[in-house]
């Protein structure tokens, strides 16, 4: 068994639930191990808790993932106060006080309870107990498999029609320009479009958008976020974070793009240390890549070069070359838009199916 990679606590109120759990922690060395007061006997590193429910209050969410040893009535009562949404919640594994069962209680799919249910019962020699329907049938999950693919959902409240669907052989409509989750889901098939801005011609059965353009779509249709855009960012030196993210936020809503299809901001590098940038892109939860001025001036052609850019830093161009350098094959659909203190502009990429699929790549809508 391999350690996990994420932030993992183990419960346990009983010396045979801290026994498992002892086990478990050998096995994953960075897990943390909590164990009630009350219990005799020495086990080396465990952090000890006077009440279970206050413990869980003060670090529920500092966890990826919770593996309890005890009943799995004590578990629901602990953790229902601190469940949030299915889409943030961490995952919870309850096994019993002989290994006889690691069941998969909340998160399943896109927190992961499932597969790390089947991890500790492989570790402890127990039965994996699964209860979700796509799994329990052998049928794909459409949160699973955009999960899989590193994209996003932006109305998780679909998931569960379109799940319904896949689980009962219903024909799900689905706009899908780069072929990235069709091929993955048999009983998908192409929308048509429409006239009306080339919007995608849903019905009232569930469908699947996949694309990184804002538009009014029925609510049955799940919208799939692929990370095809990058924003290329120049600024002075000392930026307020809020300006950059203002520029930004104005960019993408003037042209219609989600920030959930934000793939990274790109810079270049006498920016790789310039705080605004460092905190915008921690914020966001995205990579900030800052690429070598050599690189930026292979972008000879920039839309909107900047004779003051190139005679301070050599370069014609920050933001249009960065957002191309970074999007390699793909095109500038925002051209550079600024602030005072500040630069924007937007490139889409290119993104490859899946590699199990052979069909062609075609433009992102």
């Amino acid at each position: 068994m391999t350690t996990s990679p994420e932030p993992i606590a183990l419960w346990a109120l009983t010396p045979g639930g801290a026994r498992l759990a002892s086990r478990l922690a050998q096995e994953w060395p960075a897990a943390s191990l909590h164990l009630s007061k009350r219990m005799a006997g020495p086990h080396p590193g465990a952090q000890c808790f006077d009440k279970l429910g206050s413990a869980l209050a003060a670090c529920f969410t500092d966890y990826r993932a919770h593996v309890f040893f005890m009943a799995t009535g004590i578990v629901v009562r602990s953790i229902a106060p601190h469940l949030d949404h299915k889409t943030r919640d961490p995952a919870v594994v309850v096994v019993d006080d002989r290994a006889n069962w690691a069941i998969s209680l909340v998160s399943g799919h896109l927190g992961g309870a499932n597969r790390l249910a089947a991890e500790v019962a492989d570790c402890l020699g127990a039965q994996a107990v699964v209860t979700t329907a796509t799994d329990v049938n052998a049928r794909p999950a459409i949160d699973l498999v955009v999960q899989e693919l590193g994209h996003s959902i932006e109305n998780p409240a679909a998931i569960k029609a379109v799940n319904m669907a896949l689980l009962t052989d219903v024909q799900i409509y689905g706009h899908d320009p780069y072929d990235l989750v069709r091929p993955r889901l048999p009983q998908v098939a192409s929308v048509p479009m429409q006239d009306e801005a080339q919007r995608p011609a849903f019905g009232s059965t569930p469908g699947i958008f996949v694309g990184d353009q804002v538009m009014e779509l029925p609510p049955q249709v799940l919208v799939v976020r692929p990370r095809t855009l990058v924003a290329g960012m120049g600024c002075n030196r000392n930026t307020a974070k809020a300006e950059l993210r203002e520029l930004l936020e104005t960019a993408l809503a003037a042209h219609a793009l989600s920030p959930l299809s934000l793939a990274a901001i790109a810079s270049v590098d006498l920016k790789a240390d310039e705080a605004g940038l460092i905190e915008l892109a921690h914020d966001m939860g995205l990579p900030l890549v800052c690429h070598a001025r050599a690189d930026l001036a292979k972008i000879t052609h920039p839309p909107s070069p900047s004779a003051v850019v190139q005679k301070h830093i050599g370069v014609p161009s920050v933001c249009e070359a960065a957002a191309l350098t970074s999007a390699p094959r793909g095109a500038l659909i925002v051209p550079k838009m600024k602030t005072p203190n500040a630069t924007v502009a937007i490139a889409r990429r290119l993104l490859a199916p899946p590699a199990s699929t052979s069909s062609a790549s075609a433009p992102a809508t």
